[in-house]
């Protein structure tokens, strides 16, 4: 779906900031089914004889061994861009945006790549690169600028005119 940003509006901070805790509830689903995945997989090996001998559990392993903790949370990073970046570059839409109805693309309306994706990410500083959209005459986020995008509100779609019952 491509639409000119030249029809729609820039989205406003109040916006954004509910997108941002729609998908921060998402985010936290998707963390707590990563983090499962890790500690089954972790049980499994235990039960297959891994030994984890100074530490008391596999949530001690997982925070205090010098390998594992850094795996670990670099494997919950790449959980959480690649959830932003898939909905971004295939639809324009995260869950939260697509249920207030707002979209990230290029100027030509066309999906944002790549490249934009993870530079919107670095550059979000957790989502506070939206307040400078309370400051800017074209409601463009700190991350909008880098990465050359625009999250803009997508129209209201039309009502079709329900059938009467006969």
């Amino acid at each position: 779906m491509q639409t000119s940003s030249i029809a729609c509006p820039t989205a406003g901070f109040f916006r954004r900031l509910a997108v941002w805790v729609y998908d921060l509830l998402i985010v936290a689903a998707l963390l707590m089914l990563a983090g499962g995945a890790v500690m089954a997989a972790l049980a499994i090996a235990q039960a297959l004889g891994m030994s984890m001998t100074p530490y008391q559990d596999a949530s001690d392993f997982l925070t205090h061994h010098p390998i594992a903790q850094p795996l670990y949370t670099a494997y919950l990073a790449c959980v959480i861009c690649g959830f932003y970046g898939y909905f971004w570059c295939k639809a324009g839409q995260t869950l939260g945006m697509r249920a207030w109805r707002l979209r990230i693309q290029n100027t030509d309306g066309s999906n944002i790549r790549p490249t934009q994706a993870l530079i919107r990410l670095a550059t979000a500083c957790f989502g506070l690169g939206n307040l400078i959209v309370i400051f800017d005459k074209n409601n463009r986020a700190f991350q909008d600028h880098f990465a050359e995008c625009d999250m803009i509100v997508l129209p209201k779609p039309a009502k079709t005119p329900k059938r009467k019952k006969q």
